[in-house]
């Protein structure tokens, strides 16, 4: 821990020192998408994942259409649904992940804007 981190965590309060240990944990996979359900975008965040939930369910059955269909065309057919449904479902992870990452800077600015917020009042009681 270096001297600055350390004079920020001897200036913090139990309220802000709680704040700034919750931001410091590394948050996984699904806690991240969990978190983007919330704020102004949720509506939509939620509406991508069930859109690519239904995608994925049915890519499984062209992909079970394209194993059991034997005429060349229909297979054909199939297989390029396949590819197109495999594009869509790329896009809209995409904005999932991109939203994810997102959340995750605007994390971080917080972070940094509550660790110099703390730093200039330290700096003005001295």
């Amino acid at each position: 821990m270096s001297d600055t981190d350390r004079k920020i965590a001897e200036a913090l309060d139990d309220d802000d020192y709680a704040f700034l240990t919750k931001l410091e944990g590394d948050r996984g996979l699904f806690q991240q998408i969990g978190d983007s359900w919330h704020g102004p975008l949720g509506g939509w965040a939620k509406l991508i994942f069930g859109f690519t939930f239904a995608l994925g369910m049915l890519f499984l059955f062209v992909v079970w259409q394209v194993v059991h269909t034997s005429h060349p065309m229909a297979h054909a057919m199939w297989a390029i649904s396949g590819v197109a449904l495999l594009v869509i479902i790329g896009f809209a992870k995409e904005w999932m992940f991109a939203r994810m990452n997102m959340l995750t800077i605007l994390r971080e600015i917080k972070r940094l804007q509550v660790q110099v917020a703390l730093l200039s009042e330290e700096k003005n009681a001295d």
